[in-house]
């Protein structure tokens, strides 16, 4: 058998070689529509708000998450398309206030699997089957908390307060989609991440950011805009204005009334009105409790506990009576997903045991693991 390589081999390794060739040259092109100061800018940007995030998807998923320091590089649509073939899920998160703009963030289908099967109680393995409403809520919301928290680091970077209306997830290929109202060789900035968490995922997160909302961000970090700093001059000076009319209304009562002697440092003073608390706060169900109710949970009854030593077990056999912390007839503890909540009486159901509920634990306490 000859050991040559075939024309077909031949011209498949070069325009392989080609491909990769002109992947890179764009993307080096794409790079020089930012200086290297606004690319060191955005990887900080990128580095704190993400830092945040993956503190708040630990509480979600309570597990270890990683999220490496960003790359940044700039890229068309069209290179979106030709590198990142199959389908991901999009969230798309809109500043209202602070920012004016939309970014995307990009994950792949098996890692929105893994983080909804999280945080439902599951081990992150569930991920047989397609994406569906359900998986498309659970990243909703923890997008939602994510880029919460980033905001507010945002907000304390920028020295301004930043917000952002409710992510929106959604499935989309790159050659079918093109959100932020986009063309297909209009120039985006890509923030990709590393992130893992624990032994669970090891995959990539990307940040979509169109070129210019992403020179603003930067223009604000690096050189807080005229527009800006003339609204807090205004500001400032509305407020003064205001204190000198309030000194001239003081002194004209004063005119007009020379009896009353008026202190021009007062201070008026009006009593705080509180909002009323919703008296049904906290009971309410969510909106989307629909979309879980066919998910299975596993339901132990423990009967009690006791502790042995080793040399105590080794000696166990047939017959062996083990005493349990728990008295005959004291109720037994029901619990969901190894969550304690409700107490429970043993009773028989024909020839089965069943357990007859009780009292139901406050939410607070079904929080806590057994």
């Amino acid at each position: 058998m000859s050991e040559m390589l075939s024309q077909e081999e031949i011209d498949a390794l070069l325009k392989g070689n080609s491909s990769s060739n002109d992947e890179d040259r764009h993307i080096s092109e794409g790079n020089s529509l930012l200086t290297p100061e606004e690319i060191d800018a955005l990887g900080e940007i990128g580095n704190i708000s993400m830092g945040t995030s993956a503190t708040t998807l630990f509480t979600l998923l309570n597990n270890k998450v990683t999220i490496t320091t960003p790359k940044v590089s700039v890229m068309t649509w069209e290179d979106l398309i030709r590198q990142y073939p199959l389908p991901y899920v999009g969230v798309e998160v809109k500043y209202t206030k602070g920012f004016e703009g939309t970014n995307l963030l990009i994950l792949k289908e098996e890692d929105v699997k893994a983080i909804t099967d999280l945080m439902m109680g599951g081990d992150g393995r569930n991920i047989a089957g397609d994406i569906n409403d359900l998986h498309l809520s659970a990243i909703g919301e923890a997008m939602n908390q994510m880029i919460g928290s980033s905001s507010t680091s945002l907000s304390s970077m920028f020295d301004m307060s930043i917000n952002i209306s409710p992510p929106k997830a959604f499935l989309m290929k790159f050659e079918e989609s093109k959100p932020m109202n986009l063309g297909i060789n209009d120039s985006v900035v890509r923030v990709a991440f590393k992130m893992v968490v624990e032994d669970i995922i090891d995959s990539e997160i990307m940040q979509l950011i169109p070129l210019e909302f992403a020179k603003q961000m930067v223009e604000n970090l690096l050189n807080p805009s005229i527009e800006f700093m003339n609204k807090k001059d205004k500001k400032k000076e509305i407020s003064e204005k205001g204190r000198i009319e309030d000194k001239s209304d003081l002194q004209n009562d004063k005119t007009e009334a020379p009896g009353n002697k008026i202190d021009t440092n007062a201070i008026h003073v009006q009593p705080v009105e509180f909002e009323a608390f919703d008296k049904n706060i906290g009971t309410g169900e969510k909106e989307n409790i629909d979309l879980i109710m066919d998910v299975p949970l596993e339901i132990t009854v423990e009967l009690g506990r006791t502790k042995k030593i080793i040399k105590e077990i080794l000696e166990f056999g047939p017959g062996t009576v083990v005493e349990l912390d728990r008295l005959a007839g004291e109720p037994v503890d029901v619990i969901v997903n190894g969550k304690f909540i409700a107490k429970a009486e043993v009773v028989v159901i024909d020839e089965s045991f069943g357990v007859r509920i009780t009292d139901i634990v406050s939410p607070n306490k079904r929080l806590k693991k057994v």
